[in-house]
């Protein structure tokens, strides 16, 4: 028996050649587009305007399949984190943050994270897998009509939009889920699908170079650059991506995306950690690296969870950091954190997932070690390495 197909898989153009396969026309994936993305249609039965006997050939042949929500919980600031299972153990988070003249949706795109930077939580738990384009639209698809039914707002282009901005900024490293991710991006910019602005919706990576320059080709969104560091050595033990693409590479891509953006800056994420990256000698640095990139910071307070061995920078220490940019002209905000009280807040998305590469255990062994041997743990290290 042929394995049915999931629409929610399926960019405009995948969906129109499928309607050909059907043998029908190509203004019948516009109206299945609609039904599925504007109306949140499930069932091929609500769709009263196709013919009778496509649905019937639609009902045993596809399906509009979203990952199913395990768990739904709403912050006390009105943040809302959905945990969906993704299947064979794994599920991810999606984040809704509420603002008072929009909502932005936080979606993931794999299961777990590779990148395993320091300050992130998701990393500690290892690698997963890929999340499929149902998987990651399947989020936006769930949440927009979630939260319309929990408004009472009606389905359809006419209704009230709920979420007006999507970042991909939820668990894993967009950029490493390419294809999928890019059939996702072209799924939220479709007028016959979300309708969503290139400006507001923003892919966020830690610097995979040579696909930040691919995306900028295929489809150039805003750019968010989690960078957190001032210089090699540093980025190194807190994004070990940057070994790979150091500073210098990065820069010159975020130069060479910017031919292409539909804004005019990049967006560099900087989280703030105590004692590590947040002196004014770390500000100063970030003037010199930046100096040709017209870009914005958004500073964030550090969200801290056990395993990372790190603290969040004091207020006052970020205001003054924020301030060093601000005097050289650069614009620069401090993230406001959100959803702290239902772990939703940036750096804290974990998910009820399987850890395959036994990241936390191995962690802990290496804690125990370093109690053990004291100063001459680095030798160890270095030993065994």
């Amino acid at each position: 028996m042929t394995a049915l197909i999931n629409l929610l898989d399926l960019d405009p153009a995948q969906l129109v050649a499928y309607c050909g396969e059907l043998g029908e026309k190509p203004f019948r994936a516009k109206q299945l587009q609609r039904w599925i993305h504007q109306f949140g249609a499930s069932s091929f039965v609500e769709m009263t305007d196709l013919a009778k006997s496509l649905r019937e050939k639609l009902a045993t042949r596809a399906v509009i399949a979203a990952p199913e929500v395990i768990s739904d919980h709403t912050s006390s600031d009105g943040t809302r984190k959905w945990l969906v299972d993704v299947g064979q153990g794994n599920a991810v988070e999606t984040v809704f943050i509420p603002e008072e003249n929009r909502g932005t949706l936080c979606i993931s795109t794999q299961a777990g994270c590779a990148v395993n930077c320091r300050f992130c939580s998701t990393g500690k738990q290892g690698f997963n897998r890929n999340l499929s384009v149902s998987e990651i639209i399947g989020q936006l698809w769930m949440a927009e009509f979630e939260l319309r039914k929990t408004k009472g707002v009606a389905p359809g282009p006419k209704g009230e939009r709920q979420i007006t901005n999507v970042v991909m900024m939820g668990m894993g490293e967009p950029l490493l889920n390419f294809e999928p991710t890019l059939t996702a991006l072209r799924l939220m910019l479709d007028d016959n699908a979300y309708g969503l602005s290139r400006r507001r919706v923003t892919v966020s990576t830690s610097g995979v170079v040579p696909m930040m320059d691919k995306l900028s080709q295929e489809c150039p969104v805003a750019l968010a650059v989690s960078l957190h560091a001032s210089n090699d050595p540093l980025r190194d033990g807190l994004v070990p991506l940057n070994k790979k693409y150091p500073l210098a590479e990065l820069m010159a891509a975020c130069q060479r995306y910017l031919e292409f953006a539909p804004r005019d800056f990049i967006t560099f994420e900087y989280c703030m950690l105590d004692g590590v990256n947040d002196t004014d000698e770390h500000a100063r640095e970030l003037i010199r690296l930046v100096r040709d990139v017209p870009c914005k910071f958004n500073l964030i307070p550090f969200n801290p969870f056990p395993e990372s061995g790190l603290k969040r920078s004091q207020n006052p220490r970020i205001k003054a950091f924020a301030q060093i940019l601000m005097n050289q002209g650069i614009v620069t905000t401090i993230r406001k954190t959100r959803g702290d009280d239902i772990d939703a807040a940036c750096g804290q998305l974990a998910g009820e997932v399987k850890d395959r590469t036994r990241v936390q255990e191995r962690m802990q062994k290496m804690a125990e070690y370093q109690k053990k041997f004291g100063e001459n743990f680095g030798k160890i290290v270095e030993i065994t390495q």
